[in-house]
């Protein structure tokens, strides 16, 4: 992605297809999802809502459901589809050695 140094985070066969796992990043927890696509996401690890671990979550190619009530928010943006306020999405992507990265955001 653009060349940009990030946070490695671990090999991508750590996720399972269709599942997420949980990273801190700076401190901050992010989950990152292995879509059934092959592509990966990356969005704020607990629900707004009440801290729900949304790396437990169920996912499509869209969107994750907070295991805990349901809320569900779209994994590319992290605006919630439920009324929750939104999470935040992390730029995400995976080197040539199959790592996942965090990407730091690009100010314009």
């Amino acid at each position: 992605m653009n060349g940009l140094r990030g946070h490695r985070l671990g090999p991508l066969d750590e996720i399972p297809v269709g599942e997420g796992r949980t990273y801190t990043v700076d401190g901050e927890m992010v989950a990152v999802f292995r879509l059934r696509d092959g592509s990966v996401r990356a969005v704020s690890a607990l629900c707004p809502h009440r801290g729900g671990p949304l790396a437990d979550g169920q996912i499509d190619n869209t969107v994750v459901v907070c295991p805990m009530h349901l809320f569900v928010f779209d994994l590319a943006t992290g605006c919630s589809l439920s009324g929750q306020p939104d999470l935040t999405s992390f730029p995400v992507g995976v080197d040539a050695d199959r790592t996942i990265v965090i990407y730091p955001e690009v100010s314009p």
